[in-house]
């Protein structure tokens, strides 16, 4: 285990826990600012208490997050009774599922550090003893990760929970429907009383997107770290035991308190390839890459978008999981959750069982009671021997277009490779307008830049044209890439997170029309077929394009932000 640091000098038990201003009055210390506490509703013994944030993430932009106030609510309650004190506050959330396709989209990954940033400055501001953060969608998640580790107090994760299923005409629906059925209606192949039954039943009531997508791909891996509760990253939001685990939570990290148990001893390097393993292992989204590279800078762990073609290489695929597979997220809670998975993974040393949790109990010791197996009578979870796929499916893609690094899916496609010419789009617009007006062929492989973390600026998803290349039923005929992000929802020979991005001048930023390009997943490789001397003459004869914000939160996050290659961070 790494040795233990706090960010701050931890309070001793013999005195005021609370940090206030103080001065002194006839030779007696007074604390004034006491009185502003007095008016939220402390009292005179509350200030012998350690003092415990939460950071909800509640808004009503999306259901994700439209039910984390009632959340927040029962984990200060449990923070009370288990001889705390519960100051709650808010952070920003922002919807993905709603803001994909739109210049609103490019605030997505942006909102991520304002979380980060909101939640650290609201706990040293207000130097908190602990935190417990509350998220339930694709960006506070991660963003509250940050936090948590930057802050390095005690500190534990709750998941929002995820949505249940729609269904339409027999078939399971998510978030992801809606898109891959207006593709299918722009294609001829769906009529408007499908598209619009699919449109109003996907999302049925509160939680986060249903699938194996960016949010219970986080979940997964936060309960993976070690930082949330067994079992509690594939809860629904509407079952009973998601706030019986959310209360136990505000137990466990008053433990963890008066253990002095941080974030950083229990997110250690070890703990992050425990996280990667299982993203793996549940076919998660390609936004973990990005998501996980920034926890670990945030947490200072050395790690690299090289360590996931690593331990990609050795761990399967398990779970038969939307978007490419069969099942939602309720399934594999029904099949034994992600303790089942870890379990299989650490009976065949994938896992570093002896990583610290936020309990104080080992990996190993959570998984001791974990049967070795699932049960034979479901297909959610596959056995060690019948795996869905034999190695992971996120794979790191090198070559003349990405000398810094690409992420690929690998899996549930037909095709791993396609050579053919390039269709360059300037904007995630443009390429799904060329997709709905039917004006891309097969053995296309399009091109979709300067929509980069500078160049976007934001790294927007690409889910609409992806989604609507599925419907026009081209998935597994064109390729894709891009130096934006995808979806958790996107599936197909699609490529992202390509660096250098274009507008730092990355060769994706140099392709024109109709360049042989070369996507090639068995031996990852991302190449432009054009020789040398051509690709530098175009790049001497590359200008970097104007910004698209010079004023406001985009141009802050432009001058400031990473690669995507270490996971786009701004700090």
């Amino acid at each position: 285990m790494s040795k233990k640091t706090t960010s701050r000098p931890r309070p001793s038990s013999k005195s005021d826990l609370r940090q206030h201003s103080s001065l002194v009055v006839d030779g007696i210390e007074r604390a004034p600012s006491r009185g502003m506490l007095y008016a939220t509703g402390f009292k005179r013994e509350d200030f012998r208490k350690p003092q415990i944030g939460v950071a909800s993430t509640w808004s009503m932009v999306t259901p994700c997050n439209m039910h984390i106030d009632q959340l927040a609510v029962s984990v200060a309650q449990g923070i009370n009774s288990a001889g705390g004190k519960a100051v709650a506050f808010n952070t920003i959330t922002v919807s993905d599922g709603i803001s994909m396709g739109t210049e609103g989209m490019k605030y997505s990954l942006v909102s991520r550090e304002v979380i980060a940033d909101s939640i650290e400055t609201v706990c040293l501001a207000q130097s908190m003893d602990g935190v417990i953060a509350i998220g339930g969608c694709d960006k506070n998640m991660p963003g509250a990760l940050i936090a948590l580790a930057r802050l390095n107090i005690p500190s534990i994760f709750v998941y929002g929970g995820t949505i249940k299923p729609g269904w339409y005409q027999g078939q399971r629906l998510t978030v992801v429907s809606p898109f891959e059925a207006v593709g299918a209606y722009s294609a001829g192949k769906m009529n408007e009383t499908d598209l619009m039954e699919i449109e109003r039943r996907a999302c049925p009531g509160p939680g986060s997107c249903g699938g194996m997508y960016t949010a219970n791909t986080m979940s997964s891996a936060i309960e993976a770290l070690g930082m949330s509760l067994p079992y509690s990253s594939t809860m629904a939001n509407e079952d009973e035991e998601k706030w019986e685990s959310a209360a136990q939570s505000a137990v466990v990290l008053m433990g963890a308190v008066r253990a002095n148990r941080l974030p950083r001893d229990i997110m250690t390097r070890q703990a992050f390839e425990n996280a990667i393993a299982v993203v793996m292992a549940v076919g998660g989204s390609t936004n973990a890459v990005l998501h996980l590279l920034a926890i670990a800078h945030a947490a200072k762990v050395d790690l690299s978008i090289d360590d996931f073609e690593r331990i990609r290489a050795r761990v399967p695929v398990l779970c038969d999981l939307k978007p490419s597979g069969k099942y939602v997220a309720t399934d594999l809670h029904t099949a034994g959750g992600v303790p089942q998975v870890m379990k299989m993974l650490l009976n065949h040393g994938l896992l570093h069982g002896d990583c610290l949790t936020i309990s104080g109990q080992t990996v190993a010791e959570i998984l001791a009671a974990v049967p070795d197996a699932p049960s034979p009578d479901q297909d959610v979870i596959h056995q060690w021997d019948d795996p869905v796929y034999t190695q992971g499916h996120l794979a790191i893609l090198r070559g003349n277009l990405a000398t810094e690094g690409a992420v690929a899916k690998i899996t549930g496609i037909k095709k791993s490779s396609i050579t053919g010419p390039a269709r360059v789009f300037e904007s995630e617009e443009e390429c799904l307008q060329a997709v709905l007006a039917n004006k891309i062929r097969p053995g296309d492989v399009l091109v979709i830049r300067y929509e980069g973390p500078k160049g976007g600026p934001g790294m927007r998803e690409m889910l609409a044209p992806t989604s609507a290349i599925i419907g026009a039923g081209l998935g597994d005929a064109v390729g894709l890439i891009t130096d934006g992000r995808f979806s958790g929802g996107t599936f197909g020979m699609v490529v992202g997170h390509v660096a250098p991005e274009a507008a730092v001048g990355g060769a994706i930023g140099l392709v024109q029309e109709g360049d042989s390009i070369t996507i090639d997943a068995p031996n990852r490789l991302l190449q432009l077929n054009i020789a040398d001397d051509e690709l530098a003459r175009r790049r001497a004869a590359w200008t970097p394009p104007a910004p698209r914000y010079t004023t406001g939160v985009m141009a802050k996050y432009a001058r400031l932000v990473s690669s995507a290659s270490v996971g786009a961070v701004t700090d």
